[in-house]
Formats: structure tokens, C-alpha cells, sequence
């Protein structure tokens, strides 16, 4: 029977995804050239066969087949439906096959087959994802690396400032061992939030301030007592990381000139708060404020205070300082200041 001229249309189709339409007992009325070409059959073989027996058996897919006879007969689609095939003239194939009834016209009762060859997007895919373990694997042995220096060098600088027979010296030594194993400390956490994906800001800062306390803050009945509030969610690994040595600083100034003496009811709190866009960083404490080294965003000041200036900046804040007799609150501000909770 000549092809109708919906069908002349398919079988003159050079498209990418290969047309067939097959009859309701599944068997080929006509094929787009695509599919001729692409699976290295001929007309002749192909007009008036079954799937089954297509290229010799190539499409003899019990599975493939009863969906076929189930768009033919009921549910009149089939979206999407993979399947992975090694031909003996093309190779290994992966496909995506598409089903649709045909309801009007003279071919009404026969379904029409796209078939859609993905084996170069899903190589692609398996390329790509083999790549990114090795990514993780390359990253995981870096922070290790990374993480074994640093206590290389605090563990150095502690030892240099047992050597030493300068007070001054020997006290600039111990102020860069808390920087490294700040920097440590947030290197760790970081390590622990898996990389690239946004960083949990609660758990983050709870585990650092709680890692900060517990190698900084001797114990005993007079410890001083460090609370985390934090309203905000998610941030990336790079904010994570600015905020983190920001705390980690203004922590290290809190136990340096806050409290010359060790008192019960002594405290340190870290709250971060959001509203919408715009956060605000406080590190707070009720220390003697008035000696109390302070940070602001004007030029000079000690080493802390450079650090925690440039790296406010990085994240587009600016730093406030408010001191006195009751304490000091040292606030991090990006866009309007927040009330701390």
C-alpha cells in the first residue's frame, strides 16, 4: 500500500531522533531515512517486519515490546523509556525510545516510535562524573595536606616560644600559635561541610566556636562561658570561611583584654543574624571594655585589627565598636545593622 502523505513525510525525515511507525500488531509501516541510516538496515528488511525480528533480532527486547503493546492498545504513550543495546554493525547503543498512538487518519490504531540515541550524552556523563571523584579525591588529600601543616606549624611556633628568652617575643610567638590553629580550626570545619555545597551556617559556627573554646578557654569554675546564637542559614564555602577567621580573631581579642581576671558569670557570645539580604556579626563580651583593644574600620591598630577589617571588606561590611565599662560589641554589618536576637 503506498505511504500516506503524513507517512511520506516520516519516511523522508533526516532528523535525529529515527521515526518508525509500526502497526497495532507492531509491525514497521514505514521508517524515516534516519533510522535507515543510523542502524545500517534496509527498506526491504524493515517494511512489513515485527520489531522483534528488525536487524536480524537487534530489537528483540521482551521489555521494549510490551510497552510498545501497551501505548498500542490503552495508555497511548511511552515517555522516555531507556534502553542499552549492543548492535553488531553500530556498536553499543544507549536510546531513549518515545511512544505515541496514532488516533486519526487512515493509520488510526498505530503508533508512532522516535528513538533518540543518548550514548554520547550519557559517556558524557559517566566522564564527567568520574572526573568529579576525582576532584573529591584530589581535594579530600589537599585538606589533609593542608590540615597536617598547620598543626606542623603551630606545633614550631609553640616549641620557638619555649625556646625564647624574650617575654615580648615569646608572647608574639603564642599570639601566631592561636592564629594557626584558628586558621586550623576553620580549615577543619569547613573540611567536615563536604566542599562546594552551601555551608550550614548554625552547626558551622557552632562546632568552631565550640573547637575555639575548648583550645583556648582553660577549664575550672571560673572557665569562661562562650554562647552561639545564629538566625541565618546558608552561605557559601568562601563567606564561611571570612566569617569564621573573623570570629576566631575577635575571640582570640576577647581572651587576650577582656578579662584580666578569671571570675565566675565571665562570658564571650557570637550571634549572627539576617534579615533578608542584610546580616549582621556581633562577637560580644562583659569584660573590662575599656581596655579592651578596639576595632574599627580606621587605618592602623594591631594585627587583629587589620585582619577583621580586611576581611569585613571582602564581604562588603563594614565593623562598629561599642565599648565600656559593661563590655565590648564588636558588630560586623552587611547592608542595614540588625539587632542581635
Amino acid at each position: 500500500m503506498p505511504a500516506s502523505a503524513p507517512l511520506r513525510g516520516i519516511e523522508a525525515s533526516n532528523a535525529l531522533a529515527r521515526l518508525l511507525v509500526l502497526d497495532k500488531d507492531l509491525r514497521v509501516i514505514v521508517a524515516s531515512r534516519s533510522f535507515y541510516r543510523d542502524f545500517k538496515v534496509e527498506p526491504q528488511e524493515t517494511i512489513g517486519r515485527h520489531l522483534n525480528e528488525l536487524g536480524g533480532g537487534q530489537w528483540d527486547m521482551p521489555s521494549l515490546a510490551v510497552f510498545m503493546e501497551r501505548a498500542a492498545s490503552a495508555d497511548g504513550v511511552v515517555e522516555d523509556y531507556e534502553v542499552e543495546r549492543e548492535f553488531p554493525e553500530i556498536g553499543h547503543r544507549v536510546m531513549l525510545v518515545n511512544v505515541r498512538k496514532l488516533e486519526d487518519g487512515e493509520q488510526s490504531g498505530s503508533v508512532l516510535v522516535a528513538i533518540e540515541d543518548i550514548t554520547a550524552r550519557r559517556a558524557t556523563e559517566r566522564e564527567r562524573d568520574e572526573l568529579l571523584h576525582q576532584k573529591d579525591m584530589l581535594l579530600e588529600e589537599m585538606q589533609h595536606r593542608v590540615s597536617n601543616s598547620l598543626q606542623i606549624i603551630a606545633s614550631i611556633l609553640l616549641m620557638k616560644a619555649r625556646a625564647v628568652s624574650s617575654e615580648e617575643t615569646r608572647a608574639q610567638l603564642h599570639d601566631a600559635h592561636k592564629r594557626v590553629l584558628a586558621v586550623a580550626a576553620v580549615q577543619k570545619h569547613l573540611h567536615a561541610s563536604s566542599g562546594a555545597e552551601p555551608i550550614k551556617l548554625e552547626s558551622y559556627l557552632v562546632q568552631l566556636c565550640s573547637s575555639l573554646a575548648g583550645a583556648m578557654i582553660p577549664e575550672g569554675k571560673d572557665a569562661i562561658a562562650m554562647a552561639v546564637h545564629v538566625s541565618g542559614g546558608r552561605v557559601t564555602s568562601s563567606v564561611a570561611v571570612s566569617l569564621g577567621l573573623i570570629i576566631t580573631e575577635l575571640v582570640i581579642n576577647a581572651l587576650k583584654h577582656a578579662f584580666p581576671q578569671a571570675k565566675a558569670g565571665n562570658a564571650i557570645s557570637v550571634t549572627y543574624d539576617t534579615r533578608g539580604p542584610d546580616w549582621t556579626l556581633t562577637i560580644a563580651d562583659n569584660g573590662v571594655g575599656k581596655q579592651m583593644l578596639r576595632v574599627t574600620n580606621d587605618k592602623g591598630g594591631g594585627l587583629g585589627t587589620s585582619i577583621v577589617t580586611a576581611l569585613a571588606a571582602q564581604l562588603d561590611a563594614r565593623v562598629a565598636t561599642e565599648t565600656g565599662p559593661s563590655g565590648t560589641r564588636v558588630s560586623v554589618i552587611h547592608g542595614e545593622a540588625l539587632k542581635p536576637a
